[in-house]
């Protein structure tokens, strides 16, 4: 375990032990109380063990938290703008102390390091979110990650590698910073211009990382994050497939395709200069940065929530002393009448411009339609739509949410019929009780089981979905986080209409032939939705339904309509 000097880069951090030591830190692991790894931790771990987040040691302690979230430097002034900590739960963190030892492990239950803790504490969350993410909003991902999924624990410590986390997939892209910089010095690559990216690649991205590498007079480096992105991104195996195709259209021995096993948080200005110090590690000498870069989109109010050029800025503050150059993302544009791309600063009223934004593009995926190849490479397309079918082959998932006895049960079922009668898919229906009977007969109805209980639900009709079922789900889901992400973890693998069944209180209490309002009302049910335990409604469900003014088949009906019009039923 060290440091080394490369012709590409600085230092780079080495935190694997030697054999030897790795075995016997193995039996030792046994001694010292275990973490299981999150998702998003083990992208992190791997990427500090490698090097890739030099000059990072560890986790986080407080010092450089604090220093990090204030004005984005470590203790001793290094510059890093993104905090890497390890967030436990109060549980865990109540069986560890400063000075002791944690066993991380990854799901299968390997040992990846040991960490020597430094620190325990409990952060600042809301002033985390405004300093590095710039907004409380939880419309921003990593907002909704750090409230609602993050354990409420920091733990920091120095790491000690035992094992190289595992990746089946893409073994030969996958590559550490010091094999990348030594395949730079093999090939004699002396500038390289790496671009970041979470989405395919079309013509467009061809041509402007192509234009970016020759005016930089550097081999380029296309390095796509493959660990985790925006709930909603085309999943990496697809991606990566596609980058494989697009990779032929280079001019040979010019370009390489690396994959980077990030956890994006969306951070934009602070999340480019992250990307920046990282592609340095990994020995480039540039990186091309695009307006609103590793921008999650818009807050709950409709507006963007970093600017056009903020990252762009940013960046160009600290580009300097990163060592690192910034090459600005040009928009491309198809000209027709000249039959190539050209940069958008650079078109006449003569040029007839073409255009497929984003939208249009997944429009017309989702719909079976057209994608011309001026705007896409036809192996492309052909990978996307593999994976990707038009909607009316794909799953989905209609979600009731409302009250007790606000008539969820009463419309899923009526639609469950309808579904079945018009047949074509594997209709399943998830009613609350039916869940607590079979699902979740352990839980009781604490916040943590609740939620517990919607994420199973939502998980078994995510498979539902995957495998182009319809899941029709009808629990009380009171909770706005959670429906979040049972959202999140189902429009990965096809639709998610959400239905809000609004009736109100008082018709449901008038309703209750189990008394179950009578007795919360009365203290002998406790933490009792809408009574003792909030509801959060919804704000921007599909479909919104109240039973006093609906059948339960005119709502069923109101569905279908809404299902035909999305393009999932025909």
């Amino acid at each position: 375990m060290g440091a080394f000097k490369e012709p590409h880069g600085g230092e780079l951090k080495q935190l694997y032990l030697d054999e030897d030591a790795a075995e016997q830190a193995k039996k030792d692991a046994a001694d010292y109380p275990t973490w299981d790894l999150t998702a998003r931790q083990l992208c992190d771990i791997e990427l500090i063990l490698n090097g890739a987040f030099s000059p990072l040691e560890g986790f986080l302690g407080k010092a450089d938290y604090d220093g990090v979230v204030d004005n984005m430097r470590l203790a001793n002034g290094i510059l890093w703008p993104m905090p890497i900590t390890l967030d436990v739960s109060e549980e865990f963190a109540g069986t560890i102390k400063e000075g002791g030892k944690v066993t991380l492990r990854d799901a299968e239950g390997d040992v990846i390091a040991l960490l020597t803790v430094s620190d325990i504490w409990t952060p600042d969350k809301a002033k985390e979110a405004r300093e590095v993410f710039g907004s409380e909003d939880e419309a921003h991902p990593a907002v909704h990650y750090l409230n609602n999924i993050a354990g409420p624990v920091y733990v920091g410590g120095s790491l000690e590698g035992v094992s190289v986390p595992t990746h089946y997939d893409f073994k030969l892209l996958r590559d550490t910073p010091a094999e990348l910089r030594g395949r730079f010095r093999k090939l004699g690559w002396r500038k390289v211009v790496a671009f970041q990216t979470r989405n395919p690649l079309h013509r467009a991205h061809q041509e402007l990382t192509f234009r970016a590498a020759k005016e930089s007079e550097a081999n380029l480096l296309i390095q796509p994050v493959v660990g985790l992105t925006k709930p909603g991104d085309v999943d990496h195996y697809t991606r990566v497939r596609c980058y494989e195709h697009v990779l032929e259209q280079y001019p040979e021995q010019t370009t390489t395709l690396s994959l980077l096993n990030l956890a994006m948080r969306m951070a934009g200005p602070r999340e480019a200069v992250w990307h920046g110090l990282v592609r340095k590690n990994y020995g480039c000498t540039h990186i091309i940065i695009g307006r609103d870069h590793a921008g999650p989109g818009q807050d709950s109010n409709g507006e963007d929530f970093y600017g056009p050029y903020d990252a762009q800025e940013l960046f160009k503050e600290h580009e300097e002393e990163m060592d690192i150059s910034m090459v600005p993302f040009k928009m491309m544009v198809y000209a027709e009448n000249k039959a190539q791309y050209i940069p958008a600063d650079e078109t006449d009223k003569s040029d007839n411009v073409l255009n497929i934004s984003g939208t249009e593009f997944r429009r017309r995926l989702a719909e079976g339609l057209d994608i011309p190849d001026w705007f896409s490479y036809p192996k492309v397309v052909e990978e996307l739509r593999k994976s990707y079918p038009p909607r009316h082959k794909q799953g989905f998932t209609v979600f009731f949410t409302g009250l007790s006895g606000s008539g969820k049960s009463t419309i899923a079922n009526a639609l469950l019929v309808k579904l079945l009668e018009q047949g074509g898919r594997a209709v399943t229906l998830f009613d609350g009780d039916h869940v607590r009977k079979h699902l979740s007969s352990e839980l009781g109805f604490s916040k943590e089981h609740r939620d517990l209980n919607i994420t199973r639900i939502g998980y078994v009709a995510s498979e539902v979905t995957k495998n182009g079922g319809a899941a029709i789900c009808a629990p009380i889901a009171p909770y706005t986080a959670t429906r979040r992400t049972v959202r999140n973890m189902i429009e990965a693998h096809g639709g998610f209409i959400e239905v809000f069944v609004s009736t109100s209180l008082e018709v449901c209490e008038q309703r209750d032939r189990k008394g179950l309002y009578a007795a919360a009302r009365a203290g002998k049910i406790k933490e009792f939705t809408g009574i003792s335990d909030p509801y959060e409604e919804p704000e921007n469900a599909e479909v919104v339904i109240d039973t006093e003014e609906l059948s339960p088949d005119l709502a069923a009906q109101r569905i279908l309509v809404k299902l035909e019009s999305m393009g999932f039923i025909r």
